[in-house]
């Protein structure tokens, strides 16, 4: 994924239904040409969002610039789940996993959520998640983007996942674990019945905000799968 970031580093990336035959889309095209600056002609890459990509040409139908290629997925999918919280927080949770390279993104609710949403409104949660995430994977060169799931409750999901690092005070450190998914709570923290089933793993610093918890799980995560895999170890 490095590589592949460093090469589009300069060029804008935007998503579009068919790398063959690439059209962008009509707010892609005016994003790139009123806000970026970009001129016809210009140097972009486009992507599907599931790991195809090529270098292109920008235009109303940008035109193929090099092969296709493809990106490999990651050896070994991770997970974060998070309880939303007030406000646009949620959103920019959703954004900066994004940026981070999580794999997936779930919102979760928990005993203690503050924010409690009925069956429009996280349908409604759920597109603009889906939009943020897009946009997100569009400004740090994301040629796969994350899965972003429909909310649902915290025991469903730890028990569907198995083993599950709940970032709690007091835990393991993250970057010694082996886990792929963890969960960052609510602002008042997990009942002691919802630690109970997965793994306590602690995060640096103090008491944090429950987005920052989440950006330093992510974060914490990511580094660690980069370092087993330049290890070429087993994460």
């Amino acid at each position: 994924m490095a590589a592949i970031v460093d090469t589009l580093r300069r060029r804008p990336l935007v998503y579009v239904g068919d790398v063959e035959r690439p059209i962008l889309d009509a707010d892609d095209f005016h994003h790139l040409a009123r806000s970026l600056r970009v001129a016809t002609g210009d140097p972009i890459a486009v992507s599907d969002g599931a790991g195809r990509w090529r270098l292109a040409r920008f235009g109303e139908r940008a035109e193929p610039d090099g092969p296709i290629m493809e990106a490999t997925p990651p050896s070994h999918q991770l997970t974060v789940g998070f309880v939303p919280v007030k406000g646009a927080r949620s959103e920019q949770v959703v954004q900066k996993l994004t940026e981070l390279g999580i794999d997936r993104i779930v919102p979760l609710f928990s005993s203690r959520s503050v924010v409690r949403w009925d069956t429009a409104r996280a349908a409604k949660n759920h597109e603009r998640h889906l939009k943020v995430a897009r946009e997100a994977g569009m400004q740090s060169r994301r040629v796969r983007l994350p899965e972003i799931l429909p909310p649902c409750s915290l025991n469903d999901f730890v028990a569907a996942e198995g083993n599950v690092g709940m970032c709690e005070p007091g835990g393991e450190p993250i970057m010694g674990s082996r886990l792929q998914s963890v969960v960052v709570g609510p602002e008042g923290g997990f009942e002691p019945s919802e630690v109970a089933p997965g793994t306590p793993l602690g995060l640096p610093g103090g008491v944090l905000r429950a987005e920052t918890a989440a950006y330093v799980a992510a974060a914490l995560l990511a580094a660690a799968r980069e370092a087993k895999e330049a290890e070429n170890n087993e994460f």
